[in-house]
């Protein structure tokens, strides 16, 4: 895996050195998640390492150094290690492994440990892995204040952005965009989902000769907690033969969504034109609490004949923002204030401030019922998995339950009886090799500034926890 760069670390003379010389990192010793930081980074960057293929227990990464005198360490399933059969020094917070590059490419001594004398820039170095443990290990720091006035127009440039670009702007230059017919049996629909590896798909009614709505992993998720409810009119007999469109009012009724006839109210399908400001999209998608909008288009005045070009999503608008500050963020007070200093998500009570959405976390040992339960109840896209020690060991999604889908797994299985541990083993086989699910969630440091937190949250799929054991309080 190729890394970008942080800053540049001074070489052994101490001049800046502007040679960049790859180098390959390796963690033999196994684990689920393993990540590398180093002097090289300024210990301010989680390098993500990837199992070499057919070697699970081996991990790799490729990171470009300078010449120089580098420190460097592993973090492997929420904890501080080092490679005791690489060169490595013993400071004031731990042992760190060291080597030593020189300014030729073709020379590297990997079996010299150099000593930390007194003045060196290796003890500047442990001067910075100090602070970084002292942020990871939740001790106190100080808290940058913003200005209001800092703050207001931070949030007016943003917002000016906002209104003068449009929709058009997330259009990729190519894409496949999967829509379902609402006469499609549901059975069918989610396993074209799962193969299609997408969790949602927008609907298409062909007698109305509109899209009326989407089919969501939420919608497999609330189908499967009907069938393992005993007292349930739904049969897997019907989920075969049952369409999209009689779930879906099915679905209504379930949810008291009638007239004063007892007929189901249609929900309004929430989408956007090309030609919309990315603004009112972005409101679109807090006020109507969905993930995705479909942008569709017409040429004809009465709306006839819409075309599908687009889904939609924060990430994509997340992704525009940081395209076009990324070379004057620094005029941007707001991005470039660490999220520990603003009101920006959802933290334990003992690392963050207290909010009125406490963190929602589950064990490996938990039911695949429970954590659908609070999937649904706690209105998230996904759950962090803690061990006994509340490191991070996995997320399960809303749209791992597509998974279900293959073979008929959800045929043969209990929700109580299944755990969350199971069903992620489950669905490890509808990931390739290339694609390994302990780089599906990415860490990041309260120290990080808002905007670098927001360039990894532009990348769809991905999901952010503060690199932190969560500890406190849980509402499982």
């Amino acid at each position: 895996m190729f890394a970008t760069n942080m800053d540049s670390a001074r070489d052994v003379s101490g001049a800046q050195s502007t040679v960049l010389i790859p180098m390959r990192f390796v963690w033999p010793y196994g684990g689920r998640s393993v990540f590398l930081s180093g002097s090289f980074a300024r210990w301010t960057e989680l390098v993500p390492m990837t199992p070499v293929e057919g070697c699970p227990t081996v991990f790799q990464a490729i990171y470009s150094v300078t010449p120089g005198i580098h420190q460097y360490k592993f973090f492997v399933d929420g904890e501080w290690r080092h490679d005791e059969h690489q060169p490595y020094a013993n400071g004031e917070y731990g042992l760190v492994n060291t080597m030593v590059l020189a300014t030729d490419p073709n020379f590297f001594q990997p079996n010299v440990a150099p000593e930390i004398t007194p003045g060196s820039h290796m003890e500047e170095d442990t001067e910075a892995f100090r602070r970084l443990v002292q942020i990871t290990d939740g001790a106190a720091d100080v808290v940058p204040r913003m200005s209001e006035a800092d703050l207001q127009g931070s949030r007016h440039r943003i917002s000016v952005f906002l209104s003068t670009h449009t929709t058009y702007e997330l259009l990729p230059e190519s894409g496949k965009v999967v829509a379902l017919d609402v006469d499609l049996p549901v059975k069918q629909a989610f396993h074209i989902l799962h193969e299609q590896g997408i969790p949602m798909a927008p609907l298409w009614d062909f007698s109305r000769g509109q899209f009326v709505g989407v089919l969501s992993a939420l919608d497999f998720i609330l189908i499967l907690r009907e069938l393992g409810n005993h007292g349930s009119n739904l049969t897997e007999e019907e989920l075969e033969t049952h369409t999209i469109a009689a779930w879906k009012e099915g679905k209504a009724y379930l949810n008291g969504q009638i007239d004063g006839h007892g007929r189901a109210l249609p929900r309004r399908l929430v989408h956007a034109g090309p030609y919309d400001n990315l603004k009112d999209v972005a409101l679109k998608f807090l006020q109507n609490d969905v993930a995705t909008v479909p942008i569709i288009h017409s040429s004809s005045e009465d709306g006839s004949f819409p075309q599908l070009l687009h889904l939609a999503s924060l990430s994509g608008i997340l992704k525009c923002i940081c395209r076009y500050f990324r070379h004057c963020s620094s005029s941007l007070p707001i991005l470039q204030a660490p999220i520990r200093a603003l009101p920006v998500g959802t933290w334990v009570p003992e690392i963050g401030e207290p909010n009125r959405r406490p963190l929602a976390m589950l064990r490996p040992s938990a039911s695949l019922s429970a954590a659908l339960n609070l999937l649904v109840q706690a209105q998230v896209s996904s759950i962090p998995v803690v061990d006994d020690n509340d490191s991070l060991l996995d997320i399960y999604c809303r749209s791992d339950i597509t998974a279900l889908a293959k073979d008929r797994a959800y045929a043969h299985i209990n929700l109580n009886e299944m755990t969350i541990q199971q069903a992620l083993q489950l669905g490890q086989d509808s990931y390739s090799p290339f694609e390994q699910r302990s780089q599906r969630c990415q860490m990041c440091l309260r120290s990080d500034s808002l905007h670098k937190v927001m360039e990894r949250l532009a990348n769809p799929g991905e999901f952010i926890f503060p690199f932190k054991k969560m500890k406190g309080k849980k509402n499982n």
